[in-house]
């Protein structure tokens, strides 16, 4: 399967992947008008209306770094105009996702606006109009038969929107309507001077980077990179590089965010974002980086004992557990498909109810699935790929049958994980004019995957274990064994032993490497084979 891949060199490699933009790149100015937004104007009319006639008005946003990125955004606006915007992110521990019941009892206001979320609050939008509050709902997540009864709804997914690109994340998405509001008061607020949150919230959210996506988080690093945001400064200062990379957005910094809302309050990430000093950002940043730590020790505590319970016969894994923390569930999913390439549910229990993550792979429409089965839980949302859900506890073996029962029409292949292998390089073409050639298609990210590379039978020369707690290998290996160059592969959390042949098959993607100023290449293995 592997050996019939083939040979590159940079000019086949550059070939390659030119042909992803065969379309052409597109810039800014590319960006559809937001007027093609259903409900779009019709939002921004009221939220203008309501700034005119001295309204009160709320802002639900969601704990995840779209949700706490499309917060920051508003509440950095609505500071330029100036008009007092009241803010409420829901706790994921006592609020549950969105706007919600929950939420409305300590909520006065004359219009509420949801960022992220709202696509399928019926009931909140009920209490809303007995109340005589205006919601307006802006969201991206996949809409249902059963729409809220809202002022407005503002969605790319909806049927009937006409806005052309649908791939876009809540915080784009909240970002347009307040361009259309810029429009209806007539302000001279730069919209661009976002870009750096918006491009956060892009590669986050695991949008597609194509199309207006990549044009933005284009320039929203650029801008990231030179901008006098304080959480900016912050953010460049901790990575300390010379260009900042979609993977360092990915891999460094989102989780950090994330973690705030995952085990305390989404409110200390927004802080972060919308602190006026650097003093207060990195104070805030410092919190985050402590919080990432201990969601680590909770996330391999929980996969440890999730992957225990996992039948390997199953084609769609369900596991659950008394106890297990609702802000880890969801990456644990995701460690559980990465090992059994099936999609995973990922349950805690909290005696009679059950709430948790769901992560799909390959072809398998994970949303599609969960809806056929849906008289077994309370609610749930998401999308092709990812899901949230609740259910009673009794109901979860039942779902769990019956998940497995429709998921027997699924083929085989839709199962196969997207990690697609460009070639094979020979080792004299692995140098810096390759990296400089790999960076003039950056950003990589979701449908625009940084390459990987096979390395097929390569000879083993050494290992050295690297990091305080040896958890990390450094494997030098000759491709072909009449070589004399030898390379080396980092593997990360990996401890690599020794084969008994001395051989090693495995993927690998290059990427940069800066240390005390000076560049270097690198090479990440991504799976190793045998």
């Amino acid at each position: 399967m592997l050996s019939n891949l083939p040979l590159l060199n940079k000019q086949a490699l550059y070939n390659l992947l030119a042909q992803r933009f065969e379309d052409g790149e597109k810039k800014l100015s590319h960006i559809p008008s937001p007027t093609l937004l259903h409900n779009g104007t019709k939002a921004a009319k009221r939220i203008a209306k309501a700034i005119q006639n001295n309204e009160k008005i709320t802002l639900v946003g969601d704990y995840d770094v779209d949700g706490i990125s499309s917060t920051a955004i508003m509440v950095d606006f609505f500071r330029q105009i100036p008009y007092s915007l009241e803010t409420v992110i829901p706790n994921r521990f006592h609020d549950g996702y969105g706007v919600s019941p929950t939420i409305l009892e300590r909520v006065d206001a004359d219009v509420i606006i949801t960022v992220d979320n709202g696509i399928t609050a019926v009931e909140a939008a009920q209490i809303c109009k007995e109340r005589g509050i205006d919601l307006i709902i802006t969201d991206h997540h996949t809409p249902s038969l059963n729409l809220p009864d809202a002022y407005a709804i503002v969605d790319p997914k909806l049927p009937e929107c006409q806005y052309p690109f649908k791939e876009i994340c809540g915080a784009q998405v909240a970002w347009l309507v307040l361009a259309l509001l810029k429009q209806e008061l007539a302000l001279k607020i730069e919209m661009k001077q976002f870009l750096d949150i918006l491009a956060i919230a892009i590669i986050a959210d695991v949008m597609p980077l194509v199309h207006i996506n990549r044009a933005m988080v284009k320039e929203g690093l650029k801008l990231l990179q030179r901008n006098n945001r304080p959480s900016s400064i912050i953010i460049r200062d901790f990575l300390n590089k010379s260009s900042i990379s979609s993977e360092d957005i990915a891999f460094q910094i989102a989780p950090r965010l994330n973690s705030a809302g995952r085990l305390e309050d989404a409110s200390i990430a927004l802080e972060f974002f919308t602190a006026k000093d650097t003093h207060r950002a990195f104070k805030q940043f410092e919190i985050l980086t402590q919080l990432n730590e201990l969601r680590k020790e909770t996330e391999a505590q929980t996969t440890q004992e999730a992957m225990m319970q996992v039948d390997e016969n199953d084609k769609v894994i369900v596991v659950a557990g008394e106890g297990w923390h609702e802000g880890v569930v969801g990456i644990v999913a995701s460690r559980i498909v990465d090992r059994y390439s099936r999609p995973a549910i990922v349950l805690s229990i909290n005696e009679e109810h059950a709430k948790g993550s769901a992560r799909s792979i390959g072809e398998v429409d994970i949303y599609k699935l969960i809806k056929v089965n849906e008289h077994y839980l309370d609610k749930f949302g998401g999308h092709k790929m990812a899901a949230g859900l609740s259910l009673t506890t009794r109901n979860i073996e039942p779902f769990k049958k019956a998940l497995n029962k429709s998921a027997q029409s699924i083929p085989e292949e839709d199962f196969i994980p997207k990690e697609k292998l460009s070639g094979i390089l020979e080792s004299d073409e692995i140098d810096m004019e390759l990296l400089e050639l790999l960076e003039q298609f950056e950003p990589y990210g979701e449908a625009n995957h940084r390459p990987l590379f096979l390395f097929e039978e390569a000879e083993v020369v050494s290992i050295k274990l690297l990091g305080t707690d040896k958890a990390h290998s450094k494997i030098e290996i000759r491709q072909y064994p009449h070589q004399r160059k030898t390379l080396e592969l980092i593997a990360f959390k990996t401890v690599f032993e020794m084969p008994q042949d001395k051989k090693i098959t495995c993927s690998y993607s290059i990427a940069k490497n800066e240390f005390n100023g000076r560049i270097s290449l690198q090479l990440l293995i991504n799976k190793i084979y045998r």
